[in-house]
């Protein structure tokens, strides 16, 4: 059974601090370029750009763009095929710029290992930041979330899913499965 932990006004919310908080670390929206992972992290990507062209109206348009990971990942070998989606950068690049990877869930640390890798192979960025909607632990790779809606520390045997407008009909962030059980059943 699946329970709701964020409803649509706490995604909202979440993803306006984030927005902020992107601002105040970059001292604004100039040279800063948005990179959503697919599908839910682009969605999540413009939406903050949307945000963030709200806050600073005066300013030029933020940049958003796509990151397909697929043929970086190293576990291609022992998930289903994944269809590879496409990148796309936006005009003028990504070099000498900060660039912000949007997810919608931190999990393992390789999606973004992924990421990276692929930013790579476009350009040099001058710094790379990471925002996700929601950060469930369990990190494999040292990677760590510089821009985090929710925290949600879960248990390996749960999954979590982001349900966005644009592509399932709902808004909604839920947490599924079964929680391990402590030695005194807690």
């Amino acid at each position: 059974m699946a329970r709701i932990v964020l409803q649509q006004a706490d995604i909202a919310r979440a993803l306006t601090r984030i927005s902020h908080e992107i601002l105040e670390s970059n001292r604004g929206s100039s040279n800063l370029v948005l990179m959503g992972v697919p599908t839910r992290g682009i969605l999540l990507a413009r939406r903050i750009a949307d945000i963030i062209d709200q806050i600073e109206p005066d300013s030029a348009p933020c940049l958003v763009g796509s990151l397909d990971v697929t043929m970086y990942r190293d576990d291609l070998a022992h998930q289903p095929t994944r269809a590879t989606q496409q990148t796309q950068v936006p005009a003028g690049g990504i070099d000498g710029k900060t660039v912000v990877l949007v997810d919608d869930v931190l999990f393992s640390g390789r999606t973004v290992r992924s990421a990276l890798d692929a930013l790579n192979d476009l350009g040099r960025p001058r710094a790379v930041r990471l925002a996700v909607l929601v950060d469930r632990g369990h990190r494999e790779l040292p990677i760590r979330a510089d821009f985090v809606g929710k925290n949600l520390p879960t248990s390996t045997k749960e999954r979590i899913n982001v349900r966005l407008s644009e592509t399932d009909g709902a808004e909604e962030v839920s947490i599924e499965g079964q929680a391990e059980m402590t030695e005194d059943g807690e």
